[in-house]
């Protein structure tokens, strides 16, 4: 991670601060709610610790809840008081706190300030390094993210009569022909620490607007908006995991257990197993067959399952091995393949070694922490539930952007 931005030949030292409390008056413990597989919480602090300006993340809560999330997402934790943490305290009453915290425990303080909200979940860290990049360039004193805003306001005024805002009820200008207005997002504000002391509130003096993207502009206030926030995520992750993709995939390569199945089998009385198999995946894998893209499973268990289930599928398969990366290369060499061209599809740690190695290392949701970290991807469905239907709409989608 890049450390600090540096104008001039000055190094600014910049820290984010996200106040999540445990308490909310409109989504009861809205901050901990699940989103797109991760608490609503860990969508903004992944970015945080992806933008290039921030230094330290750090989480205002007073929830060990929301507290265990902070810091399994690489957050610093400040616990913050209750006379802090109600409905009525503002967030830059939280901010205030953990400043003072930290120069009283550690003698630190930020040159810049970014306040994060963690109610807005579709932010990335390009917003987060723009808006600090907003504020330097203009050489302000605070910043906001802002997106456009083309709507015509009204008010109630007297005996009913409806009243123009931010128009003239009497005009009807074209949306070209009207002055550009923008609103607030709500997502980032960033401020000079030493001015936001003394003002206490988080615009002062000159304040710098940086412009987000409208699909990236959407705050968690209501049930409804989680609905939304997870279709508009799902699409922005979508396009991120092409992006990550080889371009082009030359070949797909799965393990068997934990990604055609959940990992589990049924023993019946007589010794005999049996495992559940999702019929989307034979559909993805057929509709990769006729793309021309050729594919292999790679097994460490010795199992009739797996050659049946291979079969069926019209899928090569090498069982029972210790190195499936030594397997995979002489495959690819036969096929005059790279690695760098290949997507896996792996769920446990016998498949490290071929997801470190090939372009698209991609990880069904439940795989092992030790994948997930390795993998480029993540995949949204767990194993034997539509994993491989998953991976292979991505590589359709790609190959059909191509065509």
């Amino acid at each position: 991670m890049q450390v600090g931005i540096k104008v001039e030949v000055v190094t600014v030292n910049i820290a984010a601060i996200i106040p999540a409390r445990g308490g909310s008056k409109g989504i009861t413990r809205k901050n901990a709610l699940p989103l797109a597989g991760k608490p609503l919480l860990a969508h903004v602090l992944e970015q945080a610790r992806l933008a290039h300006a921030v230094d330290r993340v750090i989480v205002s809560t007073d929830d060990a809840e929301i507290a265990e999330v902070a810091g399994r997402f690489g957050a610093v934790v400040v616990w913050r008081p209750a006379e802090l943490s109600g409905d009525s305290a503002s967030s830059e009453s939280a901010l205030l706190h953990v400043l003072e915290h930290l120069r009283m425990t550690e003698g630190y303080e930020p040159d810049l300030l970014v306040f994060l909200q963690c109610t807005s979940p579709l932010t990335l860290a390009e917003d987060i390094d723009g808006t600090v990049r907003a504020l330097l360039d203009a050489r302000a004193d605070s910043a906001l993210a802002v997106t456009p805003f083309h709507y015509f306001l009204w008010r109630p005024g007297e005996d009913g009569d409806g009243v123009g805002i931010n128009h003239d009820k009497r005009v009807r200008p074209l949306r070209q022909e009207r002055e550009r207005q923008y609103r607030e997002t709500g997502a980032v504000y960033v401020m000079r620490t030493a001015g936001f002391r003394e003002a206490r509130h988080r615009f002062f003096g000159k304040t710098a607007l940086y412009l987000m993207p409208p699909e990236r502009c959407l705050e968690i206030d209501d049930p409804a908006d989680f609905q939304v926030a997870e279709v508009l995520m799902r699409e922005q992750q979508r396009v991120k995991r092409l992006g990550l993709l080889p371009d082009p995939v030359r070949a797909l390569v799965l393990d068997f257990d934990g990604v055609f199945t959940d990992n589990r089998v049924i023993v019946a009385q007589d010794g005999s197993e049996a495992v559940v198999c999702d019929r989307g995946d034979g559909w993805g894998l057929a509709r990769l067959r006729e793309a021309g893209v050729p594919m292999l499973v790679l097994s460490t268990e010795q199992n009739p399952i797996v050659q049946m289930r291979c079969d069926k599928l019209g899928l090569p398969c090498r069982q029972a091995l210790d190195d499936k990366l030594s397997v995979l290369d002489a495959w690819l060499g036969e096929q005059h393949i790279s690695r760098e061209e290949v997507v896996y599809l792996g769920n446990d740690v016998n498949d490290l070694a071929c997801l470190s190695a090939v372009g698209g290392g991609v990880a069904v949701a439940d795989a092992h922490p030790g994948v997930l970290r390795v993998a480029r991807i993540q995949l949204f469905a767990k194993g034997g539930q539509g994993a491989i239907r998953e991976v292979a709409d991505l590589i359709l989608q790609q190959i059909n952007r191509g065509a």
